[in-house]
């Protein structure tokens, strides 16, 4: 037996017993396969000598089960070795279920995928009511589905349209939503938790039915009337060739509806041929790739509570908002109250979409304050620097913060594009100087890139490092040099989408052939949403430095500036934005050959060249940093994980291709050589 020791099973005077999880080991529990075999093994105790009630609880206090053991995944080679490792599962909690006694799951925090999948194979859910309950089956997210029997338990449990939207989008449930669809039968303080559990167990009443409405969606000819409008929904968000996950959960339960053993059987072979697809793989990766740069973020020794952030604009305006949403004390200072109070609006409106408690909501608020003297430089323990793109400027306000800094106190700058050797040059103590490269919009954005130069001291570097994770960002450490890593790949498929256009090529085909690719938006479309004015100005400075040459449709681009039309903040810019989206002309020209290998391998290519010259550590940090800043397609991987994909070989050959007949551009890298010999998937990474 795979004995983990994770499961204790403890029998009451009452006759009920209770089985608790508790991984070793890690701070959060994971059902890998030794948890289940011993999960098995607990449940053949129990089936062999039957209690009155079951009640299964973590013993970690971080939450209930975050879902299965993720790297696991990484070793199935093919279908048949992913079904039989699925079907261990969907065994285990058949025997769950089975038990000839009443079980409660008794969930505190979180209960996520094959977590909250256990969950439904008990007979009873019963929830901490706090914010902390989060319930969800996110498994579309890596490019899978539910596999322990969850796309038939959360159909018969909650009816097609809670269990459809619970499993399509793979957000959680809250206390108070999860309670209204039945996904908790009930709700009760952490106190009693346990007096609960054993309360429904001793009523045992009838379990929860789906109304019966969706028990009418579930017949067999309603069931094929939704599939076109539940398909269209998910169309909107993904496409069936580079998202196959959510049109298989559909598909399942068409066929089957959620009911008998032949359901159970097509779940698990499904998501066995999902994980051979591109997209469960190149989603894994990110995944894993998520968890190690969270754990570069690492901890700093003195806890960092005040935040003193130098200019209200968009970007600082934004910064601050989130550090007081994440519970730091913030000042936020500008020239005159005018141009913060617009800032504070921001702020109070993220704090409304983000806080439900109205205390807590007023509690973030007043972490919040407008400083025009700057009175809180001398107490912060981080001063961000977020003012425009100017090396004077910034010097000047260097010079007048750092004498007022405590010697503690870690000195950053949001700079996009100028380097740290010369924002220091002046300063006193240069080593102390961190760029804080956060991404627009910072609510929304998980990536900061924290850049060091030779000089950056160890000190606020892991400071800064650790300051990212705080805020729950993603801390990517970069070399000092132009454009940092994101920025820097991101400007040759900007430049290259203006070449094309300066070729004729209709701006609404450039943007729609990225789309094709994978991409978010196309390039065009995220010029405007970054800010023309923006993009003109960071490009030039990343060309200049690079020592290349803007492309010729670029005068169009300084025209608009100079009209100040800059895009999606003044409502027109390529595009014409109307309601926050843009208005595009229908296009009915054909779509030229190259253009998609000569936007997204002019990316390659300066991916490559950062590597060469190891803006990060390694090609994974790599995929990393442009998957997470800039949403290069995900399901790929990273575009050097999608280069090894194609064939390293093959995209240097198209590169030459492409340098014939469009110039020294798209010339191939050195560093191709070097990543030619690495592996193509990520099978480990740092653990959290």
């Amino acid at each position: 037996m795979n004995d983990t020791n994770a499961w204790r099973l403890e029998r009451g005077d009452d006759g009920i017993a209770t089985l608790s999880i508790d991984r070793p080991g890690g701070s959060a529990n994971t059902l890998g396969q030794p948890v289940l075999l011993e999960l098995e093994a607990r449940l053949a105790e129990l089936a062999a000598a039957p209690p009155t009630g079951l009640i299964i609880r973590s013993g970690k206090s971080s939450g209930f089960i975050a879902g299965a053991d993720i790297r696991e995944f990484t070793t199935l080679r093919n279908a048949e070795e992913a079904f039989a490792h699925i079907t261990v599962g969907q065994r285990v909690f058949a025997k769950l279920e089975a038990l000839p006694c009443p079980s409660v799951a008794a969930i505190a925090g979180f209960a996520l995928g094959g977590g909250l999948e256990l969950a439904l194979a008990c007979t009873y859910r019963i929830g901490v009511n706090d914010s902390r309950l989060s319930l969800g089956l996110p498994e579309v997210l890596l490019g899978i589905h539910p596999g322990f029997g969850g796309t038939v338990r959360a159909v018969r449990l909650l009816g097609v349209r809670a269990a459809m939207e619970l499993m399509l989008t793979g957000k959680p449930l809250r206390a108070d939503r999860a309670l209204a669809v039945g996904l908790v039968d009930r709700l009760v303080s952490a106190n009693e938790l346990d007096s609960a559990a054993r309360q429904i167990l001793k009523q045992h009443p009838a379990p929860h039915r789906p109304p019966f409405a969706d028990r009418l969606l579930n017949l067999p000819g309603v069931r094929a009337l939704l599939r076109s409008s539940l398909e269209a929904r998910v169309a909107k968000q993904a496409r069936r060739e580079h998202y196959p996950a959510p049109y298989a959960i559909i598909d399942l339960w068409v066929r089957y509806g959620a009911r008998g053993e032949r359901a159970y059987e097509a779940e698990a072979r499904s998501i066995a041929n999902l994980f051979t697809t591109e997209a469960a793989r190149g989603l894994v990766r990110m995944f894993l790739l998520q968890d190690r740069l969270k754990a570069l973020g690492g901890k700093t020794p003195a806890p960092l509570k005040r935040v003193h952030v130098i200019g209200a604009g968009v970007m600082g305006g934004d910064i601050a908002a989130w550090c007081a949403l994440r519970g730091l004390e913030v000042t936020l200072q500008d020239r005159e109250q005018k141009y913060i109070d617009p800032a504070l609006q921001r702020a109070a409106t993220l704090f409304g979409k983000r806080i439900r408690d109205p205390a807590d909501r007023a509690a973030a608020q007043a972490r919040l304050r407008a400083d025009v003297a700057g009175d809180g430089v001398p107490t912060a323990d981080v001063l961000i620097e977020a003012i425009y793109e100017d090396l004077d400027a910034k010097r000047a306000l260097y010079a007048q913060a750092e004498p007022r800094l405590s010697q503690a106190a870690v000195l950053c700058s949001n700079t996009s594009s100028l380097t740290l050797e010369l924002l220091a040059a002046k300063l006193a103590d240069p080593g102390r100087l961190v760029g804080l490269h956060f991404f627009n919009p910072v609510a929304q954005m998980p990536l900061i890139e924290v850049i060091h130069s030779a000089q950056t001291r160890p000190e606020p570097l892991a400071a800064a490092m650790a300051f990212a994770r705080r805020l729950d960002k993603l801390p990517l450490p970069c070399r000092s040099g132009p454009g940092f890593l994101v920025n820097r790949v991101l400007f040759p498929y900007l430049h290259e989408a203006l070449y094309a256009a300066g070729e004729g090529v209709p701006l609404a085909l450039i943007d729609r052939v990225a789309v094709d690719f994978g991409m978010p938006m196309g390039p065009i479309e995220l010029s405007d949403v970054v800010g023309l004015d923006v993009a003109l100005h960071v490009g030039e400075i990343i060309t200049r430095e690079l020592g290349r040459e803007m492309p010729p449709y670029a005068a169009r681009l300084r025209e608009l500036v100079d009209a100040k039309q800059l895009g999606r903040k003044s409502g027109q810019g390529f595009y014409k934005w109307q309601d926050g989206k843009a208005v595009r002309e229908a296009v009915t020209a054909s779509v030229p050959p190259d253009l998609s290998d000569r936007l997204i391998l002019a990316l390659l290519n300066e991916c490559a060249a950062c590597l060469r010259e190891q803006v990060v550590a390694d090609a994974d940090l790599l995929d990393a940093g442009v998957v997470f800043g800039t949403g290069f397609a995900p399901f790929r991987g990273g575009p050097l994980n999608y280069a090894r994909t194609r064939g390293v070989a093959a995209v240097v050959a198209r590169l030459g291709e492409l340098e014939q007949r469009y110039g020294a551009r798209f010339r191939p890298d050195a560093g191709w050589a070097a990543l030619s010999s690495k592996p193509a998937v990520l099978t480990s990474v740092e653990q959290p």
